[in-house]
């Protein structure tokens, strides 16, 4: 088994770089849109507090969290959503306290993890690698959405490469999740690092390729924009298709992002 401490010191560090954002924030500029419809930036705070809480129950208390599960099937619309709009209620200090309690809470849990651990989720049973790194794509993506509502431009590092690990495995779940044949055969993935790293997945001989900036591909995985927007690059039919359906977070296929220039 690999060891998940590398994850998870990369996702404390995200988590970090975002709590530098939101800190010394307004209640004004928690209120601020982010271009999730309808959420604001508390929103995404709550969001990801939210989960981590979760998180947190499935690694430590299977019970606890099984009762979380059939609550949340037992509510009415999306218990996401309802999530973060009651954490978005909050005085924003209490909701910034919660998400820091959390997500230490959460990362202490994880390097307590004994070997092979496997916890249930909303989707199918994770590592302990795998939870680190799903929370580390969330916690990067929603804080996408949070610096642009703050009109702030972050700098990619090298931690994208959990991203782009998690975007490239969860290539057969966007086919299935979109109701299409899943490709037999493993594609050629060749990705540049923001430190100018190679990156690459697959067999150097296959006839479906995907090039391009790391940076894009994390960004069409979370479809934190329109693949029309992005410098990726497809080779073979599977692939292109790929590239238009592509989403590395469980549930139903996302909506998306739309292209700057207009509709697609």
């Amino acid at each position: 088994m690999a060891d998940p401490t590398p994850v998870i010191d990369d996702l404390c560090a995200e988590s970090g770089e975002l709590d530098c954002l939101v800190a010394e924030l307004s209640p004004g500029q928690w209120a601020l849109a982010t271009p999730a419809p309808g959420w604001s930036v508390a929103h995404q705070i709550a969001h990801l507090a939210w989960t981590d809480h979760q998180a947190v129950l499935a690694v430590t208390d299977r019970d606890a969290f099984s009762r979380e599960v059939e609550k949340a099937l037992a509510q009415p619309g999306d218990f996401v959503d309802n999530g973060a709009e009651e954490g978005a209620g909050k005085p924003p200090a209490r909701l910034l306290a919660d998400w820091r309690a959390g997500r230490t809470a959460l990362a202490e849990a994880l390097r307590a993890a004994p070997d092979g651990a496997r916890f249930p989720w909303y989707g199918p049973p994770m590592a302990t690698a795998s939870m680190a790194t799903a929370r580390l794509m969330e916690t990067w993506a929603h804080g996408l959405d949070v610096a642009e509502a703050l009109g702030v431009e972050r700098t990619p590092t090298d931690r994208l490469r959990h991203v782009v690990r998690l975007g490239v495995r969860t290539r057969d779940f966007a086919f299935g999740v979109h109701g299409l044949p899943v490709p037999f055969e493993e594609f050629r993935i060749e990705l540049t690092a923001p430190s100018g790293a190679l990156w690459a997945y697959g067999p150097e001989d296959a006839g479906n390729r995907v090039t391009g900036p790391a940076l894009d591909f994390c960004l069409l995985v979370t479809q934190r924009a329109h693949r029309r927007d992005l410098a990726v690059e497809a080779v073979g039919e599977d692939a292109d298709r790929w590239l238009d359906i592509a989403q590395a977070f469980a549930g139903p296929p996302g909506k998306g992002r739309p292209p700057k220039g207009g509709p697609a």
